[in-house]
């Protein structure tokens, strides 16, 4: 997608305040509030680092998406309600500032890489708003993007943390990271636990953010990688 950056800035303070859990599949909201996801993906993409603006259009969020135009707007009012975008209408269009726009508090959000045929998010083409999982798998996708770990590149966190910050239950966990790892949209890193010396405990990688940097990537390879100036997410 010509323009378009390997990885975007995704303000994440919101999510470290426990503010996915807003995201509800309840009373009717569910539907709106996975299409409200979608939009903010598709907006973060499109936005200017420096000033917030997103230039962004109904047909962009419908070509990336799959979203009807209805759903966009529902998806809309809820980013607006929950005040993650400020949405002005000037001479009948529409113009879009992501908040939390800044220097510090943000998180790597993979961008050109997600694309297929130049328009449209792979990820999102399958779903139909009706399942409660995609809302989930939604919620623990950005949830990494906010907890992914500068020197591991990876997001450590536990079941109960998790659950802590999305509000997904324990017993719904699982289907949604299965969800995203069967889009390759998350990879799960088993390391040693830091409980248990015999046990285990899960990591979750972002596939398209530094995927050089994994468990098997030595130090020194990493060291070499940012001597030769490339652009790294930290």
């Amino acid at each position: 997608m010509k323009g378009m950056k390997t990885w975007v800035k995704l303000p994440t303070a919101w999510i470290n305040a426990g503010g996915l859990k807003a995201f509800r599949w309840d009373r009717g909201q569910g539907a709106n509030n996975i299409a409200a996801l979608m939009c903010l993906m598709v907006i973060a993409h499109h936005t200017d680092p420096d000033t917030g603006e997103a230039n962004v259009t109904y047909d962009t969020i419908e070509w990336a998406t799959g979203l009807s135009r209805a759903k966009i707007s529902g998806g809309l009012d809820v980013l607006e309600k929950l005040g993650l975008m400020e949405r002005r209408v000037e001479r009948r269009r529409s113009t879009y500032k992501l908040a939390g726009i800044g220097p510090i508090g943000w998180g790597a959000l993979p961008a050109k890489p997600l694309y297929a045929g130049g328009k449209r998010l792979s990820f999102l083409q399958d779903f139909n708003l009706r399942k409660a999982t995609e809302l989930n798998a939604l919620k623990l996708y950005f949830l990494f993007i906010a907890r992914r770990g500068r020197d591991t590149n990876a997001a450590n966190i536990s079941y109960d943390k998790i659950e802590e910050y999305t509000g997904v239950g324990r017993e719904k966990i699982r289907s949604a990271l299965s969800l995203l790892v069967t889009h390759g949209m998350v990879h799960v890193d088993h390391i040693p636990s830091n409980v248990n010396k015999f046990g285990v405990s899960s990591a979750y990688r972002i596939p398209h953010i530094r995927p050089y940097l994994h468990q098997g990537t030595s130090a020194r390879e990493k060291l070499e990688l940012t001597e030769a100036g490339e652009d790294i997410p930290f």
